[in-house]
């Protein structure tokens, strides 16, 4: 199974955010032991270094995020991306589209974001992570 984890719930695991990390952190679990295989979007990276600024030191952020793309692949933005993205008339979120464009192009067969409904227009399905840790 392949999936793309969103940004929020990639939050949810460095920032360890309660009542989500425990998912969050059998997913990326998962993933490190190939159980599953998943994905960021590249502009993750940089919204999850700047998000986590006021809890992590630069030093502490690039290792952290070095350590989790050792785990996940990471999907690049490019001008096709952005230009489909930005086409889009289906979501109101553009960076939503973009992960979705990522999501296509990792051949994902979901999407695990706590923000379904910023999904709902999504080719590729979104799911909860308690809802995806279900399925697996």
């Amino acid at each position: 199974m392949r999936i793309l984890i969103d940004t929020n719930v990639l939050i949810d695991y460095i920032s360890k955010r309660e009542p989500y990390f425990f998912n969050a952190e059998q997913i990326i679990t998962l993933c490190a032991n190939e159980k599953i295989y998943g994905c960021i979007a590249a502009h993750s990276v940089m919204d999850a270094i700047y998000i986590t600024r006021k809890e992590y030191s630069i030093d502490e952020r690039k290792n952290i995020l070095k350590k989790i793309c050792l785990i996940l692949d990471v999907v690049g933005v490019d001008k096709y991306k952005i230009i489909n993205s930005l086409s889009n008339d289906k979501f109101t979120d553009i960076e939503d589209c973009l992960q979705m464009e990522c999501a296509k192009e990792f051949f994902a067969d979901y999407i695990v974001t706590r923000n379904i409904k910023d999904f709902k227009n999504s080719v590729i399905k979104p799911t909860m992570p308690d809802e995806f840790l279900k399925m697996v």
